[in-house]
């Protein structure tokens, strides 16, 4: 998920799109002609390359000859890492022509070109004219990506591609069974954003359970420091801590139920438990005062300007707060606190999935070639080379090692490795879109945590709002395998 969209306009940005990442965009609603080609696809090329013959250096059976055609979101990420990639691809196949594009609009340029029936061999499905992913899965119109997946890896012929991933980045491209039609390249730890400096101000340590949390928060208060902001007008940030808080004291099945839209999942005594913690952060005063009003940037900067300890968000967070953090700052991120020993997972238990999703159209000409292109970008020097770019982690489940990377960074890594197996993947914000962002979040949890609603108010609304969903044939439905 990394800081791929622009947030130049109050309008845009990650705070509209509770897609990923990590928040790598915004999901358009896609026109009634893009709609309409969609729906009268059969998912097949019909002007696709020769495949090539199948080799070990050529696993995938590249045609050697044919042209590859990529088209890159120009976002936070720039293009640079996309292009040094594209050179291995040149290398390896000397014979071949690469035409790399890049664009803001990406829904814009392609969208005829999905309908004319010549979509690129490779797109970086991003930013603020992202297409629909559940629109294309559910059209046919992407190639799945399988054999990528079972492919050799780059670095290890011994090791699949699908076996160099971390946790949940594969499953995030999966939407009803088996076939993978996304791989999420760019990989997002979301958690509590805090600075090591604010904390050693205060002669306190990260608080591992509640207790700890409020009694922090009580010393942070009377040093004149808030406890905790978010973005207020966006409280779908919210989440981000409070679903792994949620699996840590019930267990990741009850996210699993709350993704499936089960009945009465909501009424779970882990939800419970957890927004009437949160809940207490607001009834006490440990919330910075006109939270409920700020955006993104500003919350963010007033948790950079030391106004508060912590702040619910990403890892695109390091890059986006970069104009107002203090260079003693020493950003850090750990996995929410936990509610007492009785929880059924671990302190360490975080969220942490894929981000900026890469597709390869059913149609392209050179589907192989795209399959190619995105096993190069996911080898360790392409991996590094992404991260040493743009401070962000790559879905590639390494390719750290021996740079030097920012305190923000190194503490992603860090918890990654703390958590182990208690990584979690809510899927509510690949699957149920307006569902999550604006009742859930925003209707639900948001009034709660302006003091609108009581926590029972609060499931009891949002409880009602996955019901409906439920209930409405006109959304597709998903549910975890």
């Amino acid at each position: 998920m990394g800081s791929t969209s622009g947030h130049k306009n109050e309008g845009l940005g990650r705070r509209d799109l509770i897609k990923r990442s990590a928040a790598l965009g915004l999901i358009t609603v896609p026109t009634m002609s893009f709609l309409s080609a969609c729906a009268s696809s059969d998912g097949g090329g019909d002007d696709q390359v020769e495949k090539g013959k199948t080799s070990a250096k050529n696993p995938l059976g590249v045609n050697e000859t044919a042209a590859l055609d990529v088209v890159i979101f120009d976002g936070g990420f720039g293009q640079q890492y996309a292009i040094d990639a594209e050179k291995k691809y040149t290398t390896a196949f000397p014979k071949a022509k690469v035409k790399h594009s890049a664009t803001q609009k990406i829904q814009s340029q392609l969208q005829p070109r999905f309908n004319g029936g010549t979509p690129p061999d490779l797109i970086d499905n991003s930013g603020a004219e992202q297409m629909d992913m559940g629109v294309l899965v559910d059209k046919k119109q992407l190639a799945d990506l399988t054999a990528l997946m079972d492919a050799p890896s780059i670095d290890d012929p011994n090791k699949k591609v699908r076996d160099t991933l971390r946790p949940g980045v594969l499953e995030m491209g999966q939407f009803d069974g088996d076939p993978v039609w996304i791989m999420y390249y760019a990989y997002t730890v979301y958690g509590v954003w805090y600075s090591q400096t604010n904390l050693e101000k205060l002669d306190a340590e990260y608080p591992e359970d509640w207790d700890a949390m409020l009694a922090l928060c009580a010393k942070a208060k009377k040093q004149g420091v808030a406890g905790w902001t978010y973005p207020g007008k966006y409280p779908y940030y919210l989440p981000f801590s409070l679903y792994p808080f949620i699996a840590k004291i019930g267990g990741r099945e009850v996210l699993d139920k709350i993704d499936n839209l089960e009945p009465n999942a909501w009424k779970d005594p882990a939800v419970k438990a957890a927004f009437e913690a949160y809940y207490e952060l607001q009834q006490k005063g440990y919330i910075l005062k006109g939270t409920p009003g700020l955006t993104h940037i500003q919350s963010q900067t007033e948790w950079t300007k030391g106004k508060a300890l912590f702040i619910p968000n990403g890892s695109w967070v390091e890059n986006e707060a970069a104009p107002t953090t203090p260079k003693d700052f020493k950003m850090m991120v750990a996995a929410p606190s936990g509610l007492d020993s009785s929880d059924k997972l671990p302190f360490g238990t975080i969220w942490a999935s894929g981000g900026e999703p890469f597709v390869v159209p059913a149609k392209a000409k050179n589907p192989q070639g795209g399959m190619e292109q995105l096993r190069i970008m996911l080898s360790e020097e392409s991996s590094k080379n992404f991260t040493k770019q743009v401070k962000s982690l790559s879905a590639f489940n390494g390719g750290t090692d021996g740079l030097t990377l920012s305190t923000a960074m190194q503490a992603g890594v860090d918890a990654l490795k703390k958590a182990g197996d208690n990584v979690v993947n809510p899927r509510l914000q690949d699957w149920y879109v307006k569902l999550q962002k604006e009742q859930i979040g925003t209707a639900g949890i948001g009034e709660m945590m302006a003091g609108r609603l009581t926590p029972a108010e609060a499931i009891k609304k949002i409880q009602g709002y996955a019901d409906a969903a439920a209930k409405d044939s006109s959304v597709k439905k998903y549910k975890h395998q």
